[in-house]
């Protein structure tokens, strides 16, 4: 008897899968999409006119307005419908650099590498001031310099101690490095917060808000103390390398910053040195910058029309802004040409998807999300009070492209384990591509967070970084030679294949339990 109740238990287990519902993957319609998408690319083509020609994309700049004409022309040459910019906003400024030059007069010539901060002034014409040292770290240091800067080009950042390097600045991920990202999720990431003092109950500040604020606090201390230019090297870089963003707020209400520069740190650390050493410098600088009050700002939709469930959306997206310092390539115009080449593949073999595919290109990521963040609270549902919109019913999915130029590894999860025999479905015949990984962890820090911030499946993609964090992310040299092409192609299939089988599933995919309402205690303490 009991050698026929294992007989019988061991017939249930080979029985049983077979009446799992099996999950779809039409191989037929994923050889069409590789075929178009290696051998009849626009991918590169995408990337050459959002950088060359129309970079850097700055939210609301000149760039960014001449992009997104551009991209809207091109969606609908593809035959996509509903092509829209949907106002979200206001933003603030539009800004944008027209001429710098920089150049140490005494004691010898050099010429300064360097970038004006976003949201900066510029000068009035070409000015020469002296430099002085005035490391500012919280309004408890104003005192130290106050009546010290008039007139001085303010040094704002200590010495950089540079190092040489001994690893590769570029990298792939390697089998153990995928199989790390796929073993245990991180705690999931906290939207970025931080205490306030206001009334018990109210949603505190984002790190992005408390950031604006310490910048109007120091832009008014520097306009009262008549800085003529401020330096720093930005969060690091060297060899004509600058990490560098903005200096000042975008908010128009806010005061204008004063002319701030962040030049390379070899170059900041010889003045730096000069001065320590009590020798006399002279510095020029002649920047000029086009600044305007913008408005509204937008993102950009467009729509490939489903069949038997048309009111039901699969959507994908990247972020369509960038900084200035370079064309914004790997950050974000690699994205932004994967999914623009993902629907043209996909309207181009006008393959049969019973769900509506929706490609955003989003403003404002840069600045905490903005765009796609108004986007989900208008059509799905408010973040931070967790109260839903009617359309939170009819979206599947939504598929996020923003980590550089890499090709696609794998995909995480958002901790959502009900996905992981879907997707691993998905991509076993996307292995030989390299896509093999699927990661527990929940991710931040771009466009799909505010998704899964109100219950939808927001997808990441896991990329290799090549040299996204070491050499392009918010740097000068974020331009289109850092883009690797045969990666993109890939990412672009990749991405086609995953919005097909998500368009074309009997059902939508499962969801994770309800958020709860963002709501958090008023905290007195500092972090």
């Amino acid at each position: 008897m009991h050698t026929k109740a294992v007989l019988r238990i061991g017939i249930l287990f080979c029985i049983l899968p077979a009446l799992w519902p099996q999950e779809r993957v039409d191989l037929e319609t994923l050889y069409r999409v590789k075929s178009e998408g290696f051998q009849r690319s626009h991918v590169m083509d995408h990337v050459f006119y959002l950088t060359d020609v129309y970079g850097p994309r700055l939210t609301n700049s000149p760039g960014f307005l001449a992009a997104a004409d551009w991209a809207i022309e091109r969606l609908r040459e593809y035959g996509l419908s509903n092509v829209r910019r949907e106002k979200w906003g206001p933003f603030g400024r539009a800004w944008s650099n027209t001429y710098f030059f920089a150049r140490m007069i005494e004691p010898q010539y050099s010429s300064l590498i360097g970038m004006p901060l976003a949201w900066t002034a510029g000068t009035p014409g070409a000015v020469t001031g002296e430099p002085v040292i005035a490391e500012i770290r919280s309004e408890a240091d104003f005192e130290k310099f106050r009546g010290k800067l008039r007139g001085k080009v303010v040094l704002s950042q200590p010495l950089k101690d540079l190092k040489p390097h001994y690893e590769a600045l570029a990298k792939r991920y390697t089998d153990s490095d995928l199989a790390s990202q796929s073993l245990f999720p991180d705690p999931a990431p906290a939207r970025p917060l931080a205490p306030d003092t206001g009334q018990p109950g109210a949603p505190r500040p984002s790190g992005a808000e408390l950031t604006r604020r310490w910048r109007v606090s120091l832009a008014r201390f520097y306009q009262q103390e008549g800085a003529l230019v401020v330096l720093s090297y930005g969060s690091g870089g060297e060899a004509g390398l600058i990490f560098a963003a903005a200096g000042g707020s975008e908010k128009s209400e806010d005061p204008l910053a004063v002319p701030m520069v962040a030049l390379t740190p070899e170059h900041y650390n010889r003045i730096l040195r000069l001065v320590q050493y009590k020798i006399p410098v002279k510095l020029e600088f002649d920047i000029r910058n086009d600044i305007r009050d913008s408005g509204d700002s937008f993102n950009i939709l467009a729509e490939i029309p489903g069949h038997a469930k048309r009111d039901e959306v699969v959507m994908l997206g990247a972020h369509f802004d960038s900084w200035h310092g370079g064309t914004g390539a790997t950050d974000n115009a690699a994205g932004s040409a994967v999914v623009m080449e993902a629907v043209r593949i996909l309207k181009t073999l006008d393959v049969n998807m019973d769900r509506t595919v929706r490609i955003a290109l989003w403003g404002g990521e840069e600045q905490g999300a903005l765009g796609s963040k108004e986007y989900v609270k208008t059509h799905f549902g408010d973040p931070d009070t967790g109260e839903l919109a009617p359309e939170h019913g009819k979206i599947s999915a939504y598929f996020n492209y923003d980590f550089g130029t890499g090709k696609i590894r794998g995909v995480y999860l958002e901790a959502n384990d009900m996905l992981r025999p879907i997707l691993e479905s998905w991509i076993d015949p996307l292995k030989d591509l390299g896509v093999s990984a699927i990661g527990p962890r929940t991710t931040g820090a771009s466009d799909h967070y505010y998704f899964n911030e109100v219950g939808i499946p927001g997808f990441l993609f896991m990329q290799d970084p090549i040299h996204y964090f070491t050499r392009t992310h918010h740097t000068n040299m974020d331009v289109y030679d850092h883009v690797q092409a045969v990666d993109l192609m890939q990412s672009a299939v990749v991405v086609s294949s995953f919005v097909y089988n998500a368009a074309t599933r009997q059902a939508m995919l499962p969801r994770k339990p309800a958020v709860r309402p963002k709501v958090f205690p008023a905290v007195t303490t500092a972090p």
